[in-house]
């Protein structure tokens, strides 16, 4: 897949006029996806996690483009491109069902760029054959998500940097958007 992925109803356009467009990550994404995925954990995550668990999190991946960029043989990567740079991923294991990570940056959250990348993964996991996605989300996420129809299965604690961390599996049943 290396066309542009389009949000659907057309194109989107943020305040000021910058269009955010829908695509599979390259390698010049992954220095934005570190910066997102730091600062969506040590600002987005705040209301949920403590400092020292942000902290805990936000080590686990290093802010260096090629660990970003090496995760990119392990999942399919979709970004969230505006005026050329990333300001939102999602990795997904197509072959698990499963979506890995989903990071917006924390001054673009609730503008529809999570739920849009969320509705790609889930066309591409419809079109790999699975009926169903799955995820293990954070605090923050599992809120956003269970309002967009994903069910609660369970919950975890995952060790990140000799911190705890409480999160939520959910799961949703795939289904094809009428239009």
């Amino acid at each position: 897949m290396n066309e542009t992925l389009t949000p659907a109803g057309g194109e989107a356009r943020r305040p000021g006029g910058a269009r955010i467009c829908y695509r599979q990550a390259r390698v010049r994404d992954a220095a934005d996806q570190a910066e997102v995925f730091h600062h969506a954990v040590m600002q987005g995550a705040m209301s949920h996690y403590s400092v020292a668990e942000r902290e805990a999190w936000a080590s686990v991946l290093p802010r260096d483009a090629s660990a970003w960029a090496a995760r990119h043989a392990l999942f399919t990567t979709l970004v969230a491109d505006c005026d050329g740079r990333c300001v939102g991923f999602l990795e997904l294991d197509i072959p698990r069902g499963r979506i890995a990570t989903l990071y917006v940056w924390p001054s673009l959250s609730r503008r529809g760029i999570g739920s849009t990348l969320l509705i790609h993964a889930e066309r591409l996991l419809m079109e790999q054959g699975h009926d169903w996605a799955h995820i293990e989300a954070s605090l923050v996420l599992a809120e956003r998500l269970v309002r967009r129809g994903w069910q609660e299965v369970g919950e975890e604690w995952v060790e990140r940097g000799g911190e705890r961390l409480r999160r939520k599996r959910l799961a949703k049943r795939l289904a094809a958007v009428e239009t």
